[in-house]
């Protein structure tokens, strides 16, 4: 029986792992979906403070992203001052189960 590849054309666009890493790698996204996964729904003020280190342009650009790529949901309010809340969609919950599992990798062997 063969093992099945993690992808069978590493740099292809059709290799999962890829466009997985495009929509959450780099620094900021999934520590902004660990917050929203922790808080359920949140606000804009509270993700700045708690993502520790990032600037006011890479959260928005990041939410933007996460945004575009379907894995959390802006939800603007006519207020004034104006509301904005962001939560995770279902998406992105399949998701959180497969990030704990790379947490707790990185825990044991890191």
């Amino acid at each position: 029986m063969k093992k099945e590849s993690l992808c069978e054309n590493i740099a292809g666009e059709g290799c999962g792992l890829k466009r997985v890493i495009d929509i959450v790698g780099g620094k900021w996204k999934i520590m902004i979906l660990c917050v929203i996964d922790n808080n359920e729904v949140v606000r804009y003020g509270e993700l700045n403070r708690a993502v520790h280190g990032i600037t006011n342009t890479m959260l928005a650009n990041s939410l933007k992203e996460l945004e575009a790529d379907g894995l959390v949901e802006r939800k603007q309010y006519d207020e004034m001052p104006v509301k904005v809340e962001y939560n995770l969609t279902n998406k992105a919950k399949t998701l959180i189960p497969i990030l704990l599992e790379l947490k707790k990798w990185g825990e044991e062997n890191l």
